[in-house]
């Protein structure tokens, strides 16, 4: 049996408005796996009568397609993109952070949301409206796919700063994440203040003996 291909529509956001909810935020995150940066949460509030065609999981897209639907999305839709530091990130743990980030987000919209489908199969705690989870959401609500790629668009470009600010861990091509580059740039060039020291990697040569 051949797998089918999710194609991300408005069936959640519509089940909630037949609810009586008015105003569904999707939220999603990104960037729990890196060792570096921030981790970044949107959340959309889309206008049914525009959504923006070929919307999707923001992994599923060029950064190109990405730039452009994003610029359709802000046209129409209530977006607020958030985010927990680094500082969060190690204090509490990458979970956590990135349910405060989404907190955030949903907090910073213009018009407060009545109702929030989440990627994802946990509601972050003290979100004070109901939501609904949705796993692998960005391939199943259009919502949660407009977060995708607005958080992973705002997360790049704050990940490609601080790497002309930090050069030789290929942060704007990485993103922060592990890869052999960032990997042995960290045992080459050390530790900088952008690293998240909780995580594994990074802690091992923090604490070598």
């Amino acid at each position: 049996m051949s797998k089918t291909k999710l194609i991300p529509d408005f069936s959640f956001e519509q089940q909630a408005h037949a609810q009586g909810y008015l105003r569904v935020a999707g939220v999603d995150e990104v960037g729990r796996g890196p060792l570096a940066g921030p981790v970044t949460a949107a959340a959309v509030v889309l206008d049914p009568t525009r959504i923006p065609d070929g919307l999707n999981d923001s992994k599923q897209l060029s950064a190109k397609r990405r730039a452009a639907l994003l610029e359709e999305v802000l046209q129409h839709a209530d977006v607020c993109v958030a985010h927990a530091s680094v500082a969060e990130i190690d204090e509490h743990n990458i979970l956590r952070a990135s349910h405060i980030a989404m907190l955030r987000a949903v907090q910073g919209l213009k018009h407060p949301a009545d109702f929030a489908l989440i990627d994802g199969n946990m509601v972050p705690r003290g979100l004070n409206i109901p939501a609904e989870t949705v796993v692998k959401g960005d391939a199943r609500s259009v919502s949660i796919a407009a977060a995708s790629i607005a958080a992973k668009i705002a997360r790049d470009e704050i990940m490609q700063q601080l790497g002309a600010e930090f050069p030789g861990y290929g942060w704007e091509t990485n993103a922060g994440y592990p890869t052999a580059t960032h990997k042995a740039a960290l045992t080459q060039l050390g530790i900088t203040p952008h690293h998240r020291r909780s995580f594994k990697p990074v802690h091992n040569i923090l604490y070598q003996e």
